[in-house]
């Protein structure tokens, strides 16, 4: 019989890069991985929004008993600009000393009329460029650095809409089921160099993209069509995604996982 495999639960010292840090899942990702011990590029459009995540992460580092949280490096990152990808990845590689996980996060929804050409085109382009386009021109970006890991992991956060579609959210949707088939594809590419590639597909969660729901219609919708009955919370994708990039999570590639309350399990 062979002995008892001690695999790794611990990202202390491990380099992140995460994008659309600035607020919801992706600021709540920053934060989680800081806290095992990550340091973690914190990216979004805004750089003070950067800046001010990144604050929030050193002063909880310089609070008592935060002597184990990793260090945040701040940077405005346009992901929808190819050029931006590639000077500001090797940048924070550099920074980092090394890249260890890529977290592709960043995201937004619009609603265009299909019958407004003008909109319509706007948002299609936008989406494919900014949800979907720029999740390979990252990979592609931190991949010298990521084949230098021992422990390299890949996830983009796609969305429930990627199996389903929300009336009037088709951009959106195309986006967000390439994501799924862009991961899959790439976790065959990338098996047999031990890198994995995973996604999650949040369903109803409290970010900027569900802000304008009133609390009214949250409930309503949530009870009809979750099994849980609630939104959920950034923290509750991000902790998800902390087990996607373990160590030990070295069998674990391909797959979309669904962090939605219940949601694609629930006839009516």
């Amino acid at each position: 019989m062979e002995p008892y495999r001690e695999l790794s639960r611990s990202i202390r010292g491990r380099r992140a890069i995460v994008t659309g840090a600035a607020s919801g899942m992706g600021r709540a990702t920053a934060h989680l991985l800081a806290r095992e011990g990550a340091d973690v590029a914190v990216t979004d459009l805004r750089p003070e929004a950067c800046e001010a995540v990144a604050a929030e992460i050193d002063a909880a580092r310089a609070a008592p008993g935060g002597e184990g949280i990793g260090r945040a490096v701040p940077m405005a990152l346009d992901v929808a600009d190819a050029d931006a990808i590639r000077e500001s990845v090797p940048a924070l590689a550099e920074e980092l000393g090394g890249l260890d996980i890529l977290i592709n996060n960043a995201g937004f929804s619009r609603h265009p009329a299909f019958e407004d050409d003008e909109a319509y085109e706007a948002a299609w382009t936008a989406s494919l460029a900014g949800m979907l386009s720029a999740h390979q021109r990252m990979i592609r970006a931190a991949l010298p650095w990521l084949r230098k890991s021992d422990a390299a992991r890949i996830v983009n956060i796609a969305s429930t809409e990627g199996w389903g579609a929300t009336k009037g959210n088709s951009p959106y949707v195309a986006a967000k089921t390439g994501v799924i088939g862009l991961t899959r594809a790439l976790a065959v590419d990338f098996g047999r160099e031990g890198i994995t590639v995973n996604c999650i597909c949040p369903g109803p969660i409290l970010t900027g993209i569900t802000s304008h729901i009133s609390e009214e219609h949250k409930a309503i919708f949530a009870k009809r069509r979750t099994a849980l009955g609630r939104y959920g919370h950034p923290e509750e994708v991000a902790h998800v995604t902390l087990s996607l990039v373990l160590p030990a999570a070295s069998y674990i590639t391909g797959v979309a996982i669904p962090v939605d309350g219940g949601l694609t399990i629930k006839n009516a």
